[in-house]
Order: C-alpha cells, then structure tokens, then sequence
C-alpha cells in the first residue's frame, strides 16, 4: 500500500487503489470520494495552500463516504 493524504478532508487512502484522482501543477492527488476531488477541482490553490498557511483542513457535507 502506498499511503497518501486526500488534500480536502485528509483521510488517508491507498493510491493504488484510490478511484478519483486529479493532476494539478505536474503532480497526482487522490481522493476518498467524488465529493473530495470534485471540491479540489474547483479550488486546488485552496487545499494545498492552506496547509502551509496553517490553514485547518477542509471538511464538509460534500464527502458522499460510504456511497458508490
């Protein structure tokens, strides 16, 4: 398993596995659900730079977990 952070909600997700992924700026984000990448595709400048920014990570009703 090669372990990585959704940017959105921050869940950790397998990427090997992860259904939903972007490519932004040269770099691939994967997400938990639809509703995470559909929100980092809107606004991806939001999720990554509020981390450094010490930002709390974004976590919303937009999710869908446990829906296919």
């Amino acid at each position: 398993m090669a372990a990585v952070q959704d940017p959105v909600c921050g869940m950790t997700i397998d990427s090997e596995t992860a259904q939903w992924r972007s490519k932004y700026k040269g770099a691939t984000y994967y997400f938990c659900a639809p509703g995470c990448k559909t929100a980092f595709d809107a606004d991806p400048e939001s999720y990554l730079g509020g981390e450094s920014e010490g930002h709390p990570p974004h976590h919303g009703p937009h999710h869908g977990h446990g829906s296919s």
